[in-house]
């Protein structure tokens, strides 16, 4: 087989990069080892179809191409696989994820599978019309771009996260001016004022208000400040329950939480670095009326 160290070549650059392209966080998803071994093994079958392709082109085996569209249908259901396992996690999750998260984590999963696809055949190209240092280079390249297309806009980038004051105006809780529900217990609103943690999310522009305007969105923060925080909600614990709600003048957003770790700038920390949803993502000021609109 006259381009076997091509095939070679480009299957270990995908590999490579869908293993950097993978990561267990706080998310818990994939879990290790189960889902890890799924998606490596969903990414070895694309390193191998990508590397494969450029060599069965240059021998006039242009059936092959057929095998893109094969893996296009497979990485298709790759999505709906994911969709269906974390929308069954979620059944049992205290604070959701919520459907737009889901789907997002879905997309991305489909969307690496792909990737991995392009790096071999770039890799595999590069082996065989110029040499194992060029395919190297463009190995270490690749990687350090797909690093950074899997880096998306976090909600930190389009607001301000600041404290809130967490008080009552009779049964009816509020940070700062935005009401959050109806408390009817005394204990219940002791044990917040003492134990609760308010903050508020401030738009920077119109495109931060019509992000924050999304329900999927605010979902996503209180998912991910729960899962890191840690909340003592529990079942039919509805007064413990972490929301957000958003004061309709001004486009803010406030939150609040009764966490485990009450720790405010940890608290920032997290909402700054949640990231923003595909779904919830919206540029009112790329238009023409929305720029009118906001001046």
């Amino acid at each position: 087989m006259p381009y076997q160290w091509s095939i070679v070549a480009g299957l270990a650059a995908g590999v490579l990069a869908r293993i950097f392209m993978l990561r267990v966080d706080y998310r818990q998803y994939p879990t290790y080892p189960h889902d890890v071994i799924t998606h490596l093994a969903l990414g070895f079958i694309a390193a191998l179809i990508g590397a494969v392709l450029i060599p069965a082109l240059l021998s006039k085996e242009y059936t092959a191409v057929t095998f893109l569209a094969l893996a296009a249908e497979q990485f298709r259901n790759v999505r709906n696989m994911e969709r269906e396992t974390l929308t069954k996690l979620d059944e049992t999750e205290l604070v959701p994820r919520g459907v737009d998260y889901i789907e997002g984590i879905a997309r991305t999963f489909e969307a690496r599978n792909y990737l991995t696809i392009i790096t071999s055949v770039i890799v595999s190209g590069f082996f065989i019309w110029l040499g194992w240092y060029a395919a190297m280079a463009a190995t270490v390249v690749i990687i350090l771009v797909t690093q950074v297309l899997k880096t998306g806009q976090l909600v930190g980038d389009i607001a301000e996260v600041v404290p809130g004051k967490l008080h009552f105006q009779g049964p009816l809780l509020m940070v700062d001016d935005i009401f959050i529900m109806n408390i009817g217990l005394s204990a219940t609103r002791e044990k917040i004022l003492a134990e609760g943690m308010g903050v508020i999310i401030k738009p920077k522009d119109d495109n931060g208000r019509a992000v924050l305007h999304n329900i999927g969105q605010r979902q996503a923060i209180l998912h991910t400040a729960a899962a890191l925080l840690g909340t003592k909600r529990e079942i039919d614990e509805l007064d413990f329950t972490p929301l957000a709600r958003k004061d309709i003048d001004t486009g803010a957003v406030g939150v609040f939480i009764l966490p485990l770790e009450k720790d405010f700038e940890c608290l920032r920390n997290i909402i700054e670095r949640t990231p923003v949803l595909e779904s919830a993502s919206r540029k009112p000021l790329a238009s023409r009326a929305g720029r009118i609109a906001s001046d």
